[in-house]
């Protein structure tokens, strides 16, 4: 039998569940995922009919018993940080929660827990750009020099990056931004004679920014009937990849 044999109780789990789900969706989880995490947690708590309902930006779920009656919650989703790390201990808490019945505060804690994990610095963050962007450059033909400059590039993509995302700036622009700075500094770089091949250079940079999780995602979502939500998240990684494109253009046309 279930814990949550009070309204409030059963108001308190909700919360917590619809929570879980929040954090899962911002951090990249699919929205099957995200429903069954939910579905279960209320379930295990003694919710006789769980009904949950996910698009990408909102959650909304109602559960029924005798005990606490009908409850209705929703969320409201802001943004998304795709952050695999996180959703790995979202998961394995939704399981620990179905397995032990933990009380709310604990529960409560666990969130807080997760939630302050340590995340990769601005300075990793550099590091990581730099050795993506080189990799994809000589990948793709590019020479050791052209894969240097395009470290170099990686690693201004990300300065430009930290102060429009810290500004809350809608991230279509500030992917055009990027990719408008990217573009830039490798034509600068190939008609100074830096760099050999600005298109090799302007590859590898733009590899960063590509959304590829939002494709991949919204494949899954619609081969798991969610068509809804897939279309939604193909619908914004094509706005997504056509704003990087724009910014590329923009350079080309000057």
């Amino acid at each position: 039998m279930g814990k949550a044999v009070t309204k409030k109780d059963a108001e308190q789990m909700l919360e917590n569940a619809l929570e879980i789900g929040a954090r899962m969706l911002i951090s990249g989880a699919e929205i099957r995922r995200v429903e069954d995490s939910i579905f279960r947690i209320c379930t295990a708590y003694g919710s006789e009919r769980t009904e949950v309902f996910s698009i990408t930006y909102t959650i909304v779920a109602t559960i029924s018993s005798k005990n606490f009656g009908i409850i209705t919650q929703s969320r409201r989703i802001h943004g998304s940080a795709f952050n695999l790390q996180e959703l790995k201990y979202l998961n394995n808490l939704s399981r620990k929660i179905c397995r032990t019945l933990p009380d709310m505060d604990e529960v409560k804690k666990d969130l807080e827990e997760i939630h302050g994990l340590p995340t990769y610095s601005n300075r990793q963050g550099m590091l990581i750009y730099a050795l993506i962007s080189s990799a994809f450059t000589l990948f793709f033909g590019g020479s050791l020099l052209d894969a240097a400059i395009s470290a170099v590039i990686g690693v201004m993509i990300k300065i430009v990056e930290i102060p429009l995302k810290n500004m809350n700036m809608n991230r279509f622009l500030v992917s055009c931004l990027c990719s408008l700075a990217a573009g830039a500094l490798a034509v600068m770089a190939a008609r100074t004679g830096i760099g050999c091949s600005s298109d090799k250079i302007s590859i590898g940079n733009v590899m960063i920014l590509i959304p590829g999780l939002m494709f991949t995602n919204c494949i899954r979502e619609m081969i798991s009937d969610n068509f809804l939500s897939g279309l939604t998240r193909f619908g914004e990684a094509v706005l997504l990849s056509l704003s990087i494109a724009l910014g590329f253009a923009v350079v080309s046309w000057l």
